[in-house]
């Protein structure tokens, strides 16, 4: 099985994530094994994380050799009871790079790609809620909000309109079968910058996968999972995962939460950690790799 995928802020990941021969670190998002194999030249141990079935069966063909790395089949939101099987107590770094691969987007009947016709799904593990679940048995205003909450689509009552209206004659089966709707829902003018899918597209899979929940408890956790020093590196490539993101380092991040007028303080309340970097691709990688375009790298470093 061919998994290629581009690793996008890849020096700038690795680097961040500060390694040396003493750190036990989780990538929870192995794909491939890109940063994982990186990770592993220098690290003590790798735990490489990945839900998708196709990811680790890649994984455990280029990295099941080394002694360092336990490669796992789960969900990173799962990360205190994959640590907790393994006995290990705290880590020192963990990694997320989220979103679809490269790899999930150029295989076509995993139908997360609205490029390539193939049967609507978008599940990243390969089991539940598909796609095409969505699309057929969701009601007209729960289609609607979705599309505007995770898409931020501002025509979404109309294209969920239409998916109701079309489906009624038969079941919505394939990607292009959606992306016709969804053409068919929108002005000319609103399909000049970019491919009027996306936004519906990127938030049906966003939906499927649960994949903003999960965000938010898998960072409180990773938190508590870290030794002293230990840091926290995510890679999103939306503003809806970033702005999670950057919300739940600057609450690490505060300190006293009294009122102004209090003359000294009473919460207690203490920075847990600090932001150690946020870095968005160079023009050179952009060149190379023209998906980078809206990623962003986050670091957090706890105290």
């Amino acid at each position: 099985m061919e998994f290629v995928h581009k690793s996008v802020l890849f020096d700038e990941a690795i680097e961040a994530l500060d390694l040396n021969s003493e750190k036990v670190i989780l990538d929870g998002t192995a794909g491939g094994g890109g940063h994982s194999s990186e990770i592993s030249k220098t690290a003590k141990q790798l735990i490489a994380v990945d839900q998708d079935p196709d990811a680790i069966t890649v994984l455990n063909e280029r990295l099941g050799d080394r002694k360092n790395v336990t490669i796992v089949h789960d969900n990173f939101s799962h990360i205190k009871s994959i640590l907790k099987s393994l006995n290990i107590d705290k880590i020192d770094g963990v990694l997320l790079d989220l979103g679809v691969s490269s790899f999930q987007l150029d295989t076509a009947d995993r139908g997360f790609s609205f490029h390539k016709d193939a049967p609507l799904d978008m599940r990243m593990s390969k089991t539940g809620l598909s796609a095409k679940d969505v699309v057929n048995t969701y009601s007209e205003t729960e289609l609607a909000d979705v599309i505007f909450k995770y898409g931020e689509e501002k025509f979404a009552r109309k294209i969920a309109s239409n998916i109701v209206k079309a489906r009624q004659d038969k079941p919505i089966e394939t990607t292009f079968e959606l992306v016709d709707i969804i053409k068919a829902s929108l002005p000319q003018k609103a399909m000049r910058d970019s491919h009027p899918a996306r936004k519906t597209f990127q938030a049906i899979r966003i939906e499927v996968n649960g994949e903003l929940d999960v965000l938010k408890s898998t960072l409180d956790d990773a938190f508590d999972c870290l030794n002293s020093g230990g840091r926290i590196a995510v890679i999103t490539f939306h503003s809806l995962e970033d702005r999670i993101v950057k919300e739940k380092f600057n609450e690490w991040c505060k300190g006293c939460t009294c009122p102004k007028e209090f003359p000294v303080c009473v919460c207690g309340n203490k920075p847990k950690g600090k932001v150690f970097k946020a870095v968005a691709p160079s023009q050179k990688e952009l060149e190379i790799n023209p998906r980078a375009r809206s990623s962003r790298l986050r670091v957090f470093e706890k105290f």
